[in-house]
């Protein structure tokens, strides 16, 4: 692919951290929201992906914001939100097409990590995070296509929710990759995700029903390193302790699965990439956009699926969901967020995107809701846990998560 060009910019030098808002539209003055029921009051951070009604939606790009017309609506998933009681504080900065768990911009700059100062929020809801983390608002409403909620959750110390793909409507989110594309919330407590997310799933069929077991399996365990697994050992303790139940740690991809994982995780890939080209693919080829290097060469990639790859990727991708569906069914999986905090701001990039994939890329082979609870600091560095389950189970999730921390319901 050719007409993806690499930012020399971006190559020579780390990033300017920035502020999580977009420079094009004014921030308003909004006062903290004082203790009250649900969202009232609540300021929401707007990823811009996602359409806020009189603004434009950049996605990451300046030559497609300068394209862009100011929506006319609300995108569905704010609106809830809003008829909620809650308040848009703003646009926040994403990752260029939002197509990368990084947390920088090639075009705009690296939002600050307010919770690890001199690291990256991750991506690609980076300035959402941020903007939540540094208490400039209340509830981030970003996307999850690869795991661009549970990253910057974990990387910014934050409770995050990918609910399950079929529960969320996406009425006024630009695509990246629809099959696994969902909108998402963070927070910085709980109980606010807890009603954020009654909101947003309402009037879709979810599952409360309690768990019957615990999955922590040694095989997605052992891609985190060795500090992560000692400092998310106790949280695992407390989710153990709260459920009363007992752990399983036999690995999740063993003989009987129908793929190994990186297989798996290859398959995700694939198909991501293919319908990645085929949303932004046209404009790309017509206006010859710059873009950083990770994204440049994830475009050439994606520019040379073809239709007999994503044929045969879109099979191991059933193939994995149907069986993840009957190993989770009636259990809570708990696994890292990621695998290392976050990477350092001069690092420009996350430091491995294929050891990322390996851990979130199941929630969206398998449709599944995903919570991200913060746990214990490695070398003063957020980390989180990730809980995971069957589709339309995200209400026994979050149910889980607050039986880990008593006295928060």
């Amino acid at each position: 692919m050719t007409s993806a060009r690499t930012s020399s910019a971006a190559d020579s030098a780390p990033l300017p951290l920035i502020g999580p808002f977009v420079p094009w539209l004014p921030v308003p003055d909004l006062p903290e929201p004082a203790a009250a029921d649900g969202l009232s009051g609540a300021r929401i951070a707007v990823k811009d992906v996602i359409d806020l009604a009189g603004a434009p939606t950049g996605n990451g790009h300046p030559l497609l914001l300068a394209g862009a017309v100011p929506a006319t609506r609300h995108a569905d998933c704010l609106g809830r939100l809003v008829d909620a009681g809650a308040v848009p504080a703003g646009k926040t900065h994403t990752d260029e097409l939002a197509y990368s768990l990084g947390g920088t911009n090639a075009h705009y700059g690296a939002p600050a990590n307010p919770a690890a100062p001199g690291h990256l929020c991750g991506g690609s809801s980076s300035g959402t995070a941020a903007a939540v983390a540094g208490g400039l608002a209340d509830i981030g409403l970003g996307t999850d296509t690869a795991g661009s909620i549970r990253v910057p959750a974990s990387y910014c110390g934050l409770y995050g929710l990918r609910p399950s793909h079929a529960r969320a409507d996406r009425t006024g989110i630009s695509p990246l990759a629809p099959s696994f594309d969902t909108p998402g919330l963070l927070t910085r407590s709980l109980p606010l995700l807890r009603d954020a997310a009654a909101v947003l799933l309402a009037g879709t069929e979810g599952d409360d029903r309690p768990p019957l077991r615990i999955l922590a399996p040694a095989d997605l365990w052992s891609l985190a390193t060795g500090e992560v697994r000692a400092a998310l050992t106790p949280a695992l303790a407390r989710l153990v302790g709260g459920l009363g139940l007992p752990v399983d740690r036999a690995p999740l991809f063993d003989d009987l699965a129908p793929v190994p994982h990186a297989d798996a995780r290859d398959a995700f890939k694939t198909v991501q990439a293919a319908e990645v080209w085929r949303a932004h693919g046209p404009w790309v080829v017509r206006a010859r956009p710059v873009f950083g290097p990770h994204v440049t060469e994830r475009l050439r990639a994606a520019a040379d699926v073809d239709a007999a790859r994503e044929r045969a990727a879109r099979a191991r991708v059933l193939a994995v969901a149907r069986w993840l569906g009957r190993r989770l069914d009636g259990a809570v999986l708990a696994i890292p967020a990621t695998p290392a905090p976050a990477p350092a701001h001069a690092a420009s990039s996350t430091a491995d995107r294929d050891a990322l994939l390996a851990l979130t890329c199941l929630a969206g082979l398998g449709g599944l809701p995903a919570l991200t609870l913060p746990g214990p600091r490695v070398r003063g560095l957020p980390v989180g846990l990730c809980l995971l389950t069957v589709p339309g189970g995200d209400e026994r999730l979050v149910a889980a998560g607050m039986a880990m921390e008593p006295g928060r319901a």
